[in-house]
């Protein structure tokens, strides 16, 4: 066996990555369970130069099967799940004379947050209900033409309670993309590999809030009062319609499983599933027989790590519930409706840059606590900012960090939990799905803070913020000082718990051979 540098995954030296790559695969690889495996005839006879051309190729391949649909898909989840905050600036609240559903400040907000309720109760049991099928190329489009008719529904609503109506079925039916496509990338992407691809998934979260405010924008301008209809209808009938052609388009794009996809070659195929075995020490996802409810949640909520993530999650999205009204907090500028939802681009365009560039150095170091923590603080500085100041440029400042400051280390520390809990893959899809829906459990008391009359600073919204931001810091330093515990274990050759501990028993050895918590 090969050794390796005690940094893990990530290491910049590109010769010693190749080694360590190509000696791998010619040799035995532990299993949790003490035992060794051969890899397969296909890839133990590769070369070094063939290994690493091989898995070059193969990696830009499944890049450019997955990445493009799931990012377009989750823009238009995430499109259709905050659409509405646009809506209210195109005329949701108006009295019923003007074309609105005369919501009252409250009522407009329990809206908002009634989605979240369905979210979090889905989340669990789809992605479970995901790992035992093994089929996402049917699961995850199926479940989006659904959602786009439920979010064009919208435009028909014709009243508070029609409309919570369909906000709550939206929300159950949507709780199925995000943690589906968490889980669905770690089953094709080795840690090293998955910070960046988790943050690219993401971005289309932030990409829709640069188009929504866009799209908002020019439908407000040009199709208000159009065949009388007003613009916030027209906002969902158009979002929801895209969405339900993507879906279609999705169907002929996207792959199931490694062990199950047919664009693969029989050598494609064990290279994909060999590398991961490599990367976690055993098998993934098999088959459907393989994969129980029960006893993946149970794992997941045995292990300590998993609340530990929640509460760090937790953290994140709750200081980030800013975003879920950003078009009403930019509007405390004092601009017009169209100008602010214009406003709204540059926020989340300087948020997708940051992200990309946060995420690739995350994995190309192999570090994430830093690449978690640091963005945090400008999120911190920035709802000070707006918490303590009226004039304009401060604000404006502020409102462009808030974006930025919350989600730059946001897709590394959805990565870090499959790079924490990497097996079984049961465990991985409930852990996964469970702590996305507490984490998404702030979004529903949230949206609360931020009633009218609480701007232009929104104090006690600010303030929650910063208390979110700076707990979601502290949770990431206790989970890496676990994590370095356990890394010393494995080096002493102790054996932990999903985990592979390879020269047991041999102080040193473990270091540079098998399972290594990415820290």
């Amino acid at each position: 066996m090969a050794t390796s540098d005690t940094k893990g995954y990530g290491d910049d030296n590109d010769n010693k990555l190749a080694q360590h790559v190509s000696d791998a695969s010619l040799v035995d690889v532990p299993t949790i369970t003490g035992t060794r495996r051969e890899p397969p005839e296909l890839v133990k006879n590769l070369s070094l130069e063939e290994r690493q051309h091989l898995e070059t190729a193969l990696v830009r391949k499944i890049d450019l099967r997955l990445l493009p649909m799931l990012i377009l898909m989750y823009i238009m989840n995430y499109l259709d799940r905050n659409n509405i905050a646009s809506a209210r600036l195109a005329g949701l609240q108006d009295p019923h004379s003007k074309g609105g559903l005369d919501l009252t400040s409250t009522q407009y907000l329990t809206a908002l947050s009634i989605l979240f309720v369905g979210y979090l109760l889905m989340q669990i049991p789809s992605n479970l209900f995901l790992n035992k099928i093994g089929k996402p190329a049917l699961y995850l489009p199926t479940v989006m033409i659904i959602w786009g008719v439920i979010s064009a529904a919208t435009a028909g609503a014709q009243s508070y309670g029609g409309l919570i109506a369909i906000r709550f079925f939206l929300g159950f039916v949507e709780a199925a993309y995000f943690p589906g496509c968490l889980f669905f990338l770690s089953s094709w992407y080795t840690r090293k590999e998955l910070g960046f691809r988790t943050a690219m998934l993401y971005s289309g979260a932030l990409l829709s809030g640069a188009f929504s405010g866009l799209i908002a924008a020019g439908i407000k301008n040009g199709l208000d009062g159009a065949r009388g209809l007003r613009a916030w209808r027209w906002l969902f009938i158009i979002e929801g319609v895209i969405t339900i052609f993507f879906a279609f388009c999705s169907y002929f794009a996207l792959p199931n499983f490694p062990r199950t996809t047919s664009w693969l070659t029989e050598e494609e195929r064990q290279l994909a599933i060999w590398r991961l075995e490599e990367d976690i020490g055993e098998d993934d996802w098999i088959d459907s027989s393989q994969q129980t409810f029960f006893h993946g949640m149970n794992l997941a909520f045995q292990d300590i790590k998993t609340w530990i993530l929640m509460v760090l999650l937790f953290g994140f999205v709750a200081s980030g519930t800013v975003t879920n009204l950003f078009p009403t907090v930019v509007a405390t500028l004092g601009y017009s409706d169209v100008d602010s939802l214009l406003l709204t681009v540059p926020p989340y365009i300087l948020a997708v840059v940051t992200s990309f560039c946060n995420a690739w150095h995350a994995d190309k170091t192999g570090e994430r606590y830093f690449h978690i923590t640091l963005p945090l603080y400008f999120a911190v500085i920035a709802f000070i900012i707006a918490a303590t100041t009226t004039t304009i440029g401060p604000r404006y400042f502020a409102m462009m960090l808030m974006p930025a400051g919350v989600y730059t280390g946001y897709g590394v520390a959805l990565g870090w939990i499959s790079n924490t809990l990497p097996r079984p893959p049961a465990k991985r899809a409930a852990a996964l799905a469970a702590i996305n829906a507490v984490s998404n459990c702030s979004s529903i008391y949230a949206s609360y803070m931020y009633p009218e009359s609480a701007g232009p600073r929104y104090i006690v919204a600010m303030s929650v913020n910063c208390v979110m931001a700076l707990m979601a810091i502290c949770m990431a330093t206790l989970l890496r000082f676990i994590l370095v515990g356990l890394n010393k274990k494995l080096d002493r050759g102790e054996p932990v718990e999903g985990a592979v501990a390879v020269g047991e028993g041999v102080p040193g050895e473990a270091s540079r051979r098998g399972f290594r918590f990415v820290l």
